[in-house]
């Protein structure tokens, strides 16, 4: 019971790191455009993170993407060791990348670290729900795709329809709109990052025998999940706030609307969908869509090179991490 209650606090701290690391993705554009000054910024995500929790409950009516990661390994063998270990190398990797100011994904942190902890303890890859896992693998490509061409589409759209605005006009009301695109962002964001901790969580329990299947998770979980990454975001996370608010491209009020509204929408579709997608990924794809659409060249790509590297490097980082501490944490438990 003792080491159910530390995994809590860990998933709880994990979900809070969460908030500060990718409160980023939600205020980046909208700080850049001067529209919120940084601290407007994070309240005005924090609200819409914790808001998240209702439409999840009350009107969606299910945690798919908590189930998902829940289900990354076959329950058979998930235990409590296992998710502790997981939850350690995910703090440490989310933490590492947050002073460096890298916009790593804290759901593939998660789940390489779960997966690289259960790997280690069994001793064979046969522990991963390969059914679970690949559409998260296959999102890492996709999502930040999806987001690019579809903030590449809303910005053409929106260009060619206010082309004959008057410009100062136009930007006056492109920043009241940032307002609801960054909320959208925030929504889908909240949603789907809170749940992930959830699913860690609600594995824990039905390893320690406290509820038999993650349908039975009590009511305080996915409550504590939203408030954790709420609170996180009001922290912020101001040198991932520099690299994508300015570092990938300059980002007018405009194309802030477009990228945001791009990232709702893509995090919506992999919520509906149940995949644990990246925040970080769908946003940077998003903010690279609408750059594009000036010229390629308006794309800073030596930065976004980098990134991918980030990307692709952080579930095996993590897998080998969490195999570490599991060796560490077998000599004393």
């Amino acid at each position: 019971m003792t080491l159910l209650v530390v995994i809590i606090i860990l998933a709880f701290i994990f979900d809070y790191i969460n908030g500060f690391h990718d409160a980023a993705n939600s205020i980046a554009t909208i700080v850049s455009t001067k529209v919120l000054t940084p601290f407007q910024a994070v309240l005005w995500a924090a609200v819409f993170n914790f808001a998240a929790f209702f439409i999840a409950k009350y009107i969606i009516g299910e945690f798919k993407v908590a189930n998902s990661v829940a289900s990354s390994v076959l329950p058979q063998f998930i235990t409590l060791k296992v998710i502790l270990c997981g939850l350690v190398a995910a703090i440490t990797w989310n933490l590492f990348t947050w002073w460096l100011g890298i916009p790593s994904s804290s759901s593939h942190t998660l789940i390489g670290g779960f997966i690289g902890a259960a790997v280690t303890a069994s001793g064979s890859l046969e522990v991963i729900n390969y059914h679970k896992v690949l559409p998260i693998v296959y999102f890492i490509v996709l999502a930040p795709l999806i987001g690019m061409v579809v903030a590449f589409i809303i910005t053409l759209i929106i260009v060619n329809i206010c082309r004959k605005a008057n410009p100062y006009r136009a930007e006056s009301w492109f920043k009241r709109l940032q307002l609801a695109s960054s909320a959208a962002l925030s929504l889908g964001h909240g949603s789907n990052d809170a749940q992930k901790v959830m699913g860690i969580i609600s594995a824990a329990m039905v390893s320690a025998h406290y509820i038999d299947n993650i349908k039975a998770m009590p009511d305080w979980v996915p409550l504590a999940c939203f408030t954790c990454i709420a609170l996180g975001t009001m922290s912020g996370g101001w040198k991932i706030v520099k690299t994508m608010g300015t570092r990938i491209t300059k980002v007018t009020p405009l194309e802030g609307v477009a990228a945001e509204t791009s990232g709702a929408i893509t995090l919506f579709l992999t919520e509906h969908l149940g995949i644990p997608a990246s925040t970080t990924h769908v946003i940077t794809g998003a903010i690279m869509g609408v750059g594009a659409t000036k010229r390629l060249s308006a794309v800073r790509w030596g930065v976004t090179v980098s990134l991918l590297w980030a990307w692709v490097l952080t579930i095996p980082i993590s897998g080998l991490l969490a195999a570490l501490t599991y060796f560490i944490v077998n000599l004393f438990i």
